[in-house]
């Protein structure tokens, strides 16, 4: 029996990882025509991240766990190469290995799988450091629409093979988070999330997937996932892309913008592309999906619990203005007070 490379359960576990992952990474640079001088140590997440700069460039490289398949990575990196052909997106592309391999399986410590590992052109940035501009923002939604209008005209290959984002992987989310929502809400509690999750699946199966809703999307475009050089935003880590609602990826960065800079955001989308008349319930629908598809992502990792407990006064506020059919989007809310 081999063990999977990436072993989270304990801090012992996660030390030992990132022991193993030094010598993946140091053993997967020998196979690329880069001349490194310096790799740092990023961040552990769905992927284990460095760094890597040379002479004439910087690079990310990605350790990857066995979320995605070999044949889904390479799909992302297709993905993206044709986002790039575009003259107004600049986003992370790979990079092909000394035999021209885009996707290394590197060998590693004895009994355990070999992970994936590739390497992508750095996309020059810093992440939002203070109150973003108005401007900022309306770029933001203009890059998103760029994104989805150009992934929107992309002929994907035969063995092109992305995940899904909708109701299935969110009724898988919702069954992971019942494993584990004890950790920072009462059953009381749960019972709330519950009944959301029934209303989300309900009016999910009630949208329409045309082209002008549903296609490729990045999915995963929260604030952290924008990178900002001088006003100009960028997008980064598209290693959730795959099909969905243009609405989920709206949802993931309107989830931590302000309600007041929300409508610029989507001010700077529709200059792009349009979107329906009645959207506002559906992107309050989607954004709640969200909120608990992130609450499921962290509630596992006892280092968050603390974090899941403090947010759940506007959490929970959200869910009881969804649930009773109130538009909440543009609006402050209210924390519930004796939340439960």
């Amino acid at each position: 029996m081999m063990y999977k490379f990436f072993q989270l359960d304990t801090a012992d576990n996660r030390r030992k990882l990132l022991s193993r992952a030094r010598q993946v990474a140091l053993t997967a640079i020998q196979m690329y025509e880069l001349e490194w001088e310096r790799i740092r140590f990023i961040q552990l997440s769905d992927t284990i991240t460095y760094k890597m700069e040379t002479a004439t460039g910087k690079y990310l490289l990605r350790i990857h766990s066995d979320q995605y398949s070999k044949e889904q990575i390479s799909s992302e990196l297709d993905l993206l190469k044709e986002l790039n052909k575009s003259d107004d997106l600049t986003v992370p592309e790979g990079i092909a290995s000394s035999d021209g391999s885009y996707v290394l399986e590197i060998n590693t410590e004895a009994g355990y799988c070999r992970p994936c590992v590739t390497i992508m052109r750095w996309v020059e940035g810093e992440h939002a450091g203070g109150q973003l501009t108005d401007n900022c923002i309306f770029r933001m939604g203009v890059l998103m629409g760029r994104i989805h209008q150009v992934a929107g005209r992309f002929s994907p290959p035969p063995a092109f093979n992305r995940p899904v984002w909708g109701a299935d992987s969110f009724s898988s989310k919702m069954a992971q988070l019942e494993r584990s929502y004890t950790c920072f809400l009462s059953d009381k509690a749960w019972q709330l999330y519950q009944a959301a999750a029934n209303k989300i699946l309900s009016q999910l199966v009630l949208m329409d997937p045309n082209d002008n809703s549903y296609g490729l999307i990045h999915a995963d475009l929260h604030m952290g996932n924008y990178v900002f050089n001088e006003e100009l935003p960028y997008a980064i880590d598209f290693g959730r892309c795959g099909y969905g609602y243009f609405l989920y990826d709206l949802a993931s960065t309107i989830l931590g913008l302000k309600p007041e800079d929300r409508r610029t955001f989507i001010q700077g989308y529709e200059s792009v592309k349009t979107l329906q008349s009645d959207f506002t319930r559906y992107l309050e629908c989607f954004f709640v999906m969200v909120m608990i598809e992130n609450y499921c992502h962290h509630a596992a990792d006892p280092r968050e619990t603390s974090n899941l407990i403090s947010e759940q006064p506007y959490a929970q506020a959200y869910l009881r203005e969804f649930l009773s059919d109130t538009s909440f989007i543009f609006d402050m809310i209210q924390p519930e007070r004796g939340f439960i």
